[in-house]
């Protein structure tokens, strides 16, 4: 049993010299050129690595730098750059044979730069295509050189997404922290792997699968089979989506995307808070829940998507075509809403643009609406009719607000309006809303009609007309009883302000006239064939209208 130990601690001892002394005899920088030319063959870009010393106690060597050029119709900067990698080798070529055969290859904090041109195309999509670069030779098969590597890392890395434009980088979002570990690297096999990365704004991102074979002629599209996971991601950071469009949130994701190279298939649920939908938006009071289902031309660039939109126990269903030929992915959408109950849905309307008065609610009653969604995904413009039934606006008297309208039509105190009916032609875009053909039935008060636009800082601008309800025992009833045009032509009004805090207006001018314009005057005046000194009292319509509205009148000199 000595004499084993003793010859153990032999070999053992031969063999730590001989790991020692070997970098003294082998020259591992001399390797770099043939690895350099390999690396450049098979990525299809220049590759560039610094002087490499062996490190066999680690099993490898190490380079000081490395750097992966660019496409040059994207980019003249490199693709890839990094201070320190590291090579895990097979000892035993190497030290009986000199022959270095690499066993993995680990790029520490590398800087990586992902661009997209105007034609919907990625830097990385000529990775690996058999396409030489001019400083590289092709092999005499014309195929990329078989070089498969066990295991290849990234760690630590910031990524930059961003549009190409020019031949330079533009306007970019960083991903930190990205860690990439891939097993069997290979031109002609699938890989698994597996990535992590910090998002810009905060949140993580998560990728599980494998990739490939390679498409030699766009990486691209090679084969991917993953699974994703999204945390608590800035949706207005990720770099997906355009700033200016004032679309926003936090969003939690998980999916699956499976693509054989031709076509793309993905699916998943997602989940939205504190969403904003356009320029001005307020974060929305309750979150939203998306399933969806998408399946997509890679030649073509375009696809199709079915998705269902939760809020509360209520559905909207969006479904259409998307097309990606762009920078942008367009889509053209048809987005229904059946029965939705109106308090499931309230809690979105700050998204828009919307904000109830304060102490304000809507309550009970339901909503329909068959919409058309198109342009850039980050900026649809979204438009078509919409129709509620049945609700309260609780904590909010719609007739107070008009002043004197209130004593005309009977309009007793509360703090309630009931709604019967609400429809309206609807267009939201990133800078506002628009309201067209608006039909507003409030049985304390009348019909009311009119068209307006919400701005982008929720500012009203809103031409209204509304025809009184009347009976016979108040005067409005006397009123149009005498005369059915007045009845008939409304009383218009403006509407102003802030969505928190409108402003009603009388509209003085051509619109009132006639039967109308006397009938209100004499009723708030209380002058019907007064005179005073003999004379006739000059009518003032604008005083009338004002009082109507809760307009004090203007003291007389």
């Amino acid at each position: 049993m000595k004499r084993l130990l003793i010859i153990s601690g032999i070999i053992v001892g031969v063999l730590l010299l001989v790991i020692i002394a070997v970098p003294l005899f082998i020259n591992v920088d001399s390797f770099r050129p043939d690895l350099e030319k390999k690396l450049s063959a098979a990525l299809n870009r220049q590759v560039h690595i610094g002087k490499l010393d062996a490190s066999l106690l680690s099993g490898g060597a190490s380079a000081s730098d490395i750097t992966i050029a660019d496409d040059p119709a994207f980019n003249k900067d490199p693709f890839l750059k990094a201070a320190s990698v590291k090579v895990g080798v097979q000892l035993m070529p190497l030290i009986f044979s000199k022959q270095l055969k690499v066993t993995s290859l680990t790029i520490q904090k590398p800087d990586i730069t992902l661009l997209k041109n105007a034609a919907g195309k990625w830097n990385y999509s000529t990775l690996g295509a058999t396409a030489q670069t001019q400083k590289t030779q092709p092999e005499p098969s014309g195929k990329a050189p078989d070089v498969s590597v066990d295991k290849f890392e990234i760690a630590g890395g910031t990524v930059r997404v961003g549009h190409s434009s020019g031949h330079s980088a533009g306007k970019e979002s960083v991903y930190q922290n990205v860690n990439l570990v891939a097993h069997n690297i290979s031109a002609t096999s699938a890989m698994p792997f597996t990535l992590s990365a910090g998002m810009p704004g905060g949140g993580t991102l998560n990728l599980e699968g494998q990739a490939g074979p390679l498409n030699p002629a766009d990486s691209a599209k090679s084969p991917l089979d993953a699974k994703i996971t999204l945390k608590h991601a800035d949706l207005a950071a990720t770099g997906f989506v355009d700033p200016s469009s004032g679309v926003g949130g936090i969003l939690d994701f998980d999916g699956q995307v499976k693509s054989d190279g031709r076509k793309l298939h993905s699916e998943g649920n997602a989940k939205a808070s504190d969403l904003r939908v356009i320029k001005g938006g307020q974060p929305a009071k309750q979150p939203v829940a998306l399933d969806y289902k998408s399946d997509y031309a890679l030649d073509s660039d375009t696809g199709t998507i079915n998705a269902n939109l939760h809020t509360g126990n209520s559905l909207t269903n969006a479904s259409g075509t998307l097309s990606a030929k762009g920078e942008d992915t367009l889509a053209n959408l048809k987005i229904v809403g059946k029965n939705m109950a109106v308090n499931d849905v309230e809690g979105l309307l700050p998204a828009f643009g919307v904000v109830l008065p304060s102490g304000a609610s809507l309550q009970g009653g339901s909503i329909n609406m068959d919409l058309n969604a198109t342009g850039p995904l980050d900026r649809l413009v979204i438009d078509g009719p919409l129709k509620i039934e049945g609700t309260h606006l609780s904590g909010y008297n719609l007739g107070s607000k008009l002043g004197a309208i209130a004593a005309f039509t009977g309009n007793k105190s509360g703090t309630d309006t009931l709604i019967q009916t609400f429809s309206s032609a609807l267009r939201v875009a990133p800078e506002g809303i628009k309201a067209d053909n608006i039909v507003l039935d409030v049985p304390s008060l009348g019909i009311v009609t009119g068209n307006g636009v919400i701005s982008g800082d929720n500012s009203l601008d809103f031409k209204m007309l509304v025809k009184l309800s009347g009976t016979a025992n108040n005067l409005l009833g006397s009123l149009t009883g005498a005369s059915a045009s007045a009845q008939s032509k409304g009383l218009p009004f403006l509407i102003t302000g802030k969505t928190s805090n409108p402003v009603f207006r009388p509209a003085i001018g051509g619109a009132v006239a006639g039967d109308l314009q006397n009938s209100l005057l004499q009723a708030v005046q209380g002058n019907k064939g007064n005179k005073t000194d003999g004379q006739q009292q000059k009518p003032n319509l604008q005083d009338a209208l004002g009082g109507l509205l809760g307009k004090k009148k203007k003291p007389q000199q």
